[in-house]
């Protein structure tokens, strides 16, 4: 839960109230966490759930709940937001290959670093002219930390976008139809 309290001492009178920002974006990153949280753990309930009647010899639950993967940080639009997503043991096996079955989340998957929306930005600031040692602190003015966005990260991201680009470029337009206007 959290909980507003204003202190009145000459000290803090003109600190944010975070670091890195206002009151405002530290109460948006912790309704974010707390939405993320609440989404993740309704998602492997689901899970859970619709497994609930497979069982072992023993009459345990094939599908479980299993405590927390590591807190990690996932850069949203809101910010850099603190996740532990939970882990689900899945012991149920495939009869034909012999593997075994695994959650894997739609929400966050476990090679998640930052949104998809985050990612989108990238591209257009690069177009825009941006600097790849500008990244990081331009995009941490806006969502409170610049985490994977070094230059070398930036760097690579822009050797790809050039080869995308250049890719699309050179595409054959042969078997497209083409309307003129004159």
């Amino acid at each position: 839960m959290l909980k507003v309290v204003h202190q009145e001492n000459e000290t803090n009178a003109h600190a944010p109230a975070a670091v890195g920002g206002s009151l405002l974006d530290e109460v948006v990153r912790d309704g974010a966490r707390a939405m993320l949280a609440a989404a993740l753990q309704a998602e492997v309930a689901a899970y859970i759930d619709a497994f609930a009647d497979q069982v072992d010899q023993d009459s345990h639950r094939l599908v479980v709940r299993n405590g927390y993967h590591a807190a990690r940080e996932v850069t949203t639009a809101a910010g850099a937001v603190p996740v532990r997503a939970p882990r689900v043991n899945d012991k149920r096996t495939d009869e034909n290959t012999g593997e075994r079955a695994r959650f894997s989340s739609a929400i966050l998957p476990a090679w998640a670093r930052k949104s998809p929306k985050v990612a989108e930005v990238l591209p257009l600031l690069y177009l825009h002219g941006l600097s790849s040692s500008d990244f990081g602190p331009a995009l941490e003015q806006f969502l409170g930390s610049g985490a994977g966005l070094s230059a070398a990260t930036i760097t690579r991201l822009t050797t790809q976008w050039q080869d995308e680009a250049r890719s699309f470029n050179q595409r054959s337009l042969a078997d497209r139809l083409r309307v003129y206007v004159g």
